[in-house]
């Protein structure tokens, strides 16, 4: 930005400037500025009016926007209480003071407003005011003392879980550029974080080994280790039971000796096609559940353990005698009841994502008790108001609560706004301080004084910034913190800590091992990258060539690129090791089938289906093979085993009514294909199979419309085009029965019959 800086009374510099030939074109132009201007073409959009700065803020960078296209320099004035002024000339719409000036300009304003004006000119009349703006702002008194510590991470957010080690995290203080990076190229997901009040405990979700619900909690130190003797499980929460664990969103308790977190939950966590908001989170069950470190004790916390609802998002009051958590009446999937699947599927989630389906939550506050727990109520204000209300924070006085608030759903969404009430509930205000996108994941100051929080007002690249909370919970516009981050990051999870600003200069992990390296394999699996999948198993092999986890997920990445041979040799490696590994044998059936070894891959589903009977699909692979061998009265009773086990599942419905056929049992096929067509309206071949059942039993109107939806959903082969074209002919519809025999002569013979197997469309 080409600037220049001029105080009353450097006339020759300004002359050359603009081109002037007055003795004095400041006070010309001063005097040229008559009246607000506001809105007469240039607006001024950083900072805004009313905006407080802390006395510990490096200089913002002044932004405005002209629509004046005469304007082609423009002044920038400040203005304050005590009659000093200064004036700097602009080439670009928006200037930078350096750091001498931005120190004088704070203290000036700290205890009279200042005014910014801006005013557009044109080098060829420049006495003439064009366009301008002006604001006020102010310095506060508060400090806000703390350091910051934070998370910068690459988007979108499948990019992010693919490669978690170029996620990074930064701590240090607001007073200069981005703080120093603490934490990176760690392998595995690192989410929420939190430290006791006194900034001497962090505790942080982490991935070690095969647990997602793993948590360290370590003492803060300028060097610090996060080792595998700092980390607990809240898989260790009644782990002999069958529910499954994720441990999202947990929290360290203000002294430090408790951590609490929603454990036994499930999620909707999938990935979305928009940079901005590229994934779409909450939970949909959880109970909530404390950690001892004392005692090295889990136990749930009453009030906030009744599995009819899902309990998350909790945080402590100062004095840790409450808990403010998010409420909802849990939401129940039968297609996940009864398995250890923690995040919904793509599909499982539709109607959240496109059909407009919403999920929204309450908050409910329930005394800690040392862990007793106790009545949960919901929080005036935060509750049954027809909106999600989540994420509250206590400000450290225990007097406020700042709590997010949007029409569905919680934490990244584009209409979250900050609310601040009564921490006993009460009427909750809107506050000053939220930006036209996304306003969430805030933190309070330990003076309590100052609260930084995320949002998207400048782009899909989340943003901090701060506002300034007064004693009657009054709050000022934000101060967005632009040097803070890097401009392909988005920086989220933001928290004051009560600590020196070096206190952390460098955090390293002990405990990333083979089981870290096969779930970012994972990682990459599912996010379509095969070679990086690859690598990463092949890297957990390496350091631990007993890892049948990664035997089986690298052999699977192999028989996907058609390497079958190569593949049985992984799963054999894999069975060497576990004999009883039933997912081994799954395998080595699936890659025998492939090459027509029907025998010896039903061979291999037997010893699947022995080790391991609740397994959907090796039962409906067994089927499949007797199915390839004709033996449909072998194939059934798994073909049903399959369908007990996974009730939602269409497909499963497809093969089930296409053994039922063939052993004779028509209406009950068609039965079965009904209700699969009811999971998954958009199945062309079951349509084909239902209507090949129907003409069996002469109900050829039924028949020709089952066919017509086979063909309307995809299956325009020419065996489906003539057989509806044949029906069509026997009820005289001839015109109808010439269009689709003609498009089936056009077509390359390609004819599978309806009954080769399962169709999962």
């Amino acid at each position: 930005m080409r600037t220049a800086c001029i105080r009353f009374g450097l006339v020759a510099v300004m002359m050359v400037l603009l081109g002037c030939s007055r003795s004095d074109p400041i006070k010309e132009m001063a005097a040229a500025w008559a009246g607000p201007h506001s809105n007469a073409g240039l607006i001024i959009t950083n900072p805004l009016d009313g905006t407080l700065f802390p006395p510990d803020i490096a200089a913002p960078t002044i932004r405005w926007k002209d629509t004046n296209s005469k304007s082609d320099r423009w002044l920038v004035m400040l203005r304050f209480g005590q009659g000093d002024s200064l004036a700097f000339l602009a080439f670009e719409q928006s200037w930078r003071p350096d750091r001498s000036i931005w120190e004088s300009a704070k203290e000036k304003s700290r205890n009279y407003p200042a005014t910014l004006i801006v005013a557009g000119v044109n080098h060829r009349a420049c006495r003439t005011i064009l366009s301008g703006a002006r604001i006020t702002f102010g310095t506060s008194a508060d400090s806000v003392v703390d350091p910051l510590f934070y998370r910068e991470v690459n988007l979108p957010f499948k990019e992010a879980v693919k490669d978690p080690s170029r996620i990074q995290w930064r701590f240090g203080s607001i007073a200069l550029g981005p703080p120093p990076v603490v934490l990176e190229n760690l392998p595995v997901c690192g989410n929420c974080h939190s430290f006791s009040t006194d900034g001497r405990v962090l505790g942080m979700d982490v991935d070690y080994a095969n647990d997602k619900a793993s948590y360290v909690v370590t003492n803060v130190a300028r060097l610090m280790t996060l080792a595998t003797s700092d980390l607990i499980t809240w898989s260790d929460y009644r782990r002999n039971e069958k529910d499954p664990t994720y441990g999202l969103l947990s929290q360290v308790s203000p002294d430090g000796r408790y951590a609490i977190s929603t454990v036994k939950d499930r999620s909707v966590f999938v990935a979305v096609d928009n940079l901005a908001f590229s994934q779409l989170f909450f939970p949909i069950q959880g109970i909530l559940a404390y950690y001892d470190r004392e005692r090295k004790t889990y136990r749930a916390l009453a009030g906030a353990g009744d599995p009819a609802y899902v309990q998350s998002n909790p945080s402590w009051s100062p004095d840790g005698k409450y808990i403010v958590f998010a409420r909802s009446k849990a939401m129940r999937l039968r297609s996940i009841e009864g398995t250890r699947r923690v995040l919904l599927t793509l599909d499982e989630c539709r109607e959240f994502i496109t059909g407009g389906a919403t999920f929204l939550f309450d908050l409910y506050r329930v005394p800690f008790n040392e862990g007793g727990g106790g009545l949960a109520r919901p929080l005036p204000g935060a509750s049954a108001d027809g909106m999600s209300n989540y994420f509250a924070k206590y400000s450290p006085d225990g007097k406020w609560i700042v709590f997010c608030k949007s029409k569905s759903f919680m934490l990244l969404q584009a209409d979250s706004k900050l609310y601040i009430m009564p921490s006993e509930g009460g009427q909750p205000r809107l506050m000053r301080c939220n930006t036209g996108l996304m306003n969430s994941w805030h933190s309070w100051s330990s003076n309590g004084r100052w609260l930084v929080f995320s949002t998207k007002a400048n782009g899909p690249y989340t943003r901090l910034a701060l506002t300034h909370v007064d004693g009657q919970g009054e709050d000022t516009p934000p101060v967005i913190l632009e040097n803070l981050s890097q401009p392909d990051r988005a920086a989220n999870i933001p928290e004051f800590v009560k600590a020196p600003a070096g206190a952390i200069a460098k955090i390293s992990e002990r405990f990333i091992d083979d089981y870290s390296l096969w779930r970012a394999g994972v990682n990459y699996r599912v996010e379509g990258d095969m070679a990086g999948a690859e690598s990463k198993f092949r890297s957990a092999l390496a350091m631990n060539a007993r890892n049948v986890e990664a035997y089986l997920s690298l052999g699977n990445v192999l028989a996907a690129r058609g390497l079958l041979d190569s593949a049985k040799a992984l799963y054999q490696g894999a069975l060497r090791i576990d004999p009883r590994c039933a997912n081994a044998h799954l395998n080595i059936g699936n890659a025998l089938l492939k090459t027509s070894r029907v025998s010896e891959a039903i061979t291999h589903y037997r010893k699947a289906v022995s080790l391991n009977p609740d397994d959907a699909m090796a039962h409906a692979n067994l089927a499949n093979a007797y199915s390839a061998l004709k033996e449909y009265d072998k194939a059934l009773p798994h073909n049903l085993a399959a369908l007990r086990l996974q009730p939602e599942k269409s497909a499963f419905y497809y093969c089930v009514g296409l053994n039922l056929f063939r052993l004779g049992k028509i209406n009950e096929a068609i039965a079965k294909y009904r209700k699969g067509i009811e999971l998954n309206p958009k199945s062309s071949s079951t349509y084909k199979a239902l209507a090949v059942a129907l003409t069996s039993t002469g109900r050829i109107d039924e028949a020709i419309d089952q066919y017509l939806k086979a063909i309307q959903f995809g299956d325009r082969k020419p065996v489906c085009l003539n057989a509806c074209a044949d029906l069509l002919m026997k009820q005289g519809r001839q015109a109808e029965a010439m269009e689709l025999y003609q498009e089936a002569r056009q077509m390359q013979s390609d004819v599978p019959s309806e009954g080769d197997g399962l169709n999962t469309d």
